[in-house]
């Protein structure tokens, strides 16, 4: 059925934990919810997300998506839109003013998917409907102790594969927090490493030996230099025969295109925009290279995950953002689970708009607390 209308819902509330890596870091969340209504009165939801700065007042939020966005999809159908090739020139390859991109494709896929009944794992060919789930902490921020209570939860739930932040300019603290993961997760586990870039490739090469001579085996090392950095990345896959590079979290579906055309990756790293991900997801099993799910939106990536070939992994960060939905993705003994509901399977919780939306920017004071995590209890 055709688009009628959008619904915007501004969210701005506190994080339980401060997270954040080797080059930035967040203690407030900053989130509106996107409603795109068919006439058949079915919905799509997807999320507009600011990391680190809060988004307008919602009118201002509305306002930019009437004038940028709706002209161009009202009265349309979302499963011909999903499906649309665009060749942006001129003035017209250009962002949104507001990140409305990842927001758009999530929520005109579940409407596509609910307007034919189906989950949307099942629209995009998925052969099966779970994926193995590793618990990220985003964790550069932490004190040792909270570093330790996290991981160890982590493992208590059945995780076995676990990603921490390195890239301090103290090595010997990320050979610390790399020792002190050990202590608290089980013999066997799988570690994998992110330093955001902090390295060139020289130091890499340096640092990633001494890890690998101190005892610490590695799955991969996410993001070790400079994401343009193609021959720096192709040096590394071929110096570091001990573990794998994972790249192209911060490059868009071109840049993800040209890494790969560069041998700069082992595993490429792909995120929330559904229709881009499964394009370039089709192109790296064209060329043979695997795909891990970074963090998306409320795990809305599992869909992607399970019906794209070869993906092993999808990230999970135990973030606090299960309240907005009436019904978040399951991850259970280390699996993420693709909800056979109609659509992604995420509705927009009405407890959670009369409660928790925020329709005017507030200033990180007027937060108060932040809402209950129930994956992290030892929060609360």
């Amino acid at each position: 059925m055709p688009l009628s209308e959008f619904r915007i819902t501004r969210f701005q509330f506190a994080r339980d934990r401060v997270i954040g890596d080797s080059q930035v870091r967040a203690d407030d969340v900053n989130v509106a919810a996107l409603e795109l209504v068919g006439e058949s009165g079915k919905t799509g939801l997807g999320f507009i997300q600011t990391l680190f700065h809060p988004l307008p007042d919602q009118a201002e939020i509305e306002a930019v998506f009437a004038n940028e966005v709706w002209p161009g999809i009202e009265g349309q159908e979302a499963i011909a839109l999903v499906h649309r090739v665009h060749r942006p020139r001129g003035g017209n390859q250009r962002a949104f003013s507001l990140p409305f991109h990842e927001a758009l494709q999530v929520a005109l896929w579940d409407l596509a998917a609910k307007e034919v009944g189906l989950p949307l794992h099942a629209l995009l060919g998925s052969r099966r409907d779970r994926v193995r789930a590793y618990a990220s902490g985003l964790d550069f921020h932490l004190s040792d102790e909270t570093f330790c209570a996290l991981f160890s939860h982590a493992a208590s739930l059945g995780y076995t594969a676990f990603k921490i932040k390195v890239g301090h300019p103290d090595f010997k603290r990320d050979m610390r927090r790399l020792d002190l993961l050990k202590e608290v997760v089980p013999a066997g586990s799988q570690i994998m490493i992110d330093p955001n870039e902090a390295w060139n490739s020289k130091e890499a090469l340096v640092k990633l030996t001494a890890i690998r001579d101190a005892g610490h085996d590695l799955l991969w090392v996410e993001d070790p230099i400079l994401r343009h950095d193609f021959e720096g990345l192709r040096m590394l896959r071929h110096a570091v025969n001990w573990t794998q590079i994972n790249s192209g979290e911060y490059l868009d579906a071109t840049g993800k295109r040209i890494l790969m055309e560069n041998f700069g990756t082992d595993l490429l790293n792909v995120h929330g925009q559904v229709t881009d991900v499964m394009r370039i997801g089709w192109l790296a099993a064209e060329l043979g290279v695997p795909v891990s799910l970074g963090n998306t939106f409320l795990e809305v990536g599992v869909h992607m995950a399970v019906a794209l070939p070869e993906v092993e992994w999808l990230e999970y960060s135990f973030q606090n953002f299960d309240h907005l939905v009436e019904q978040p993705i399951e991850i259970k003994d280390g699996f993420a689970f693709a909800p056979n509901r109609p659509g992604h399977g995420l509705v927009l919780s009405e407890t959670a708009r009369r409660d928790w939306s925020r329709p005017k920017r507030l200033g990180r004071s007027e937060l108060g607390a932040a809402p209950i995590n129930p994956r992290l209890p030892y929060l609360a």
